[in-house]
């Protein structure tokens, strides 16, 4: 189960650097888009801050997900232990 919860991880890691990195590369080669307004913030904070939500969103998805694997697996666990021990 460790190996897919790890794999998981590497895939979530993937898709915040990909988005950190268009954040990143328009900063860098297109900055006067960033100072787009919308509403009372630029475009440059808008996207900073929703980077900072998809990170706590990844984050508790992630924490969800393996928290409820070891839960499966440790279910898993005590019904073959009931099978082979306790019904014998």
């Amino acid at each position: 189960m460790e190996n897919k919860n790890s794999r998981l991880g590497a895939y979530m890691f993937l898709i915040y650097t990909l988005i950190y990195t268009g954040f990143i590369l328009t900063n860098i080669l297109a900055n006067k888009l960033m100072q787009t307004k919308l509403g009372s913030f630029n475009l440059a904070i808008v996207y900073g801050f929703g980077l900072i939500i998809l990170a706590v969103l990844l984050a508790s998805f992630y924490n969800h997900i393996c928290s409820n694997s070891e839960k499966l697996t440790e279910e898993k666990w005590l019904d073959q232990f009931s099978i082979y021990y306790l019904r014998g």
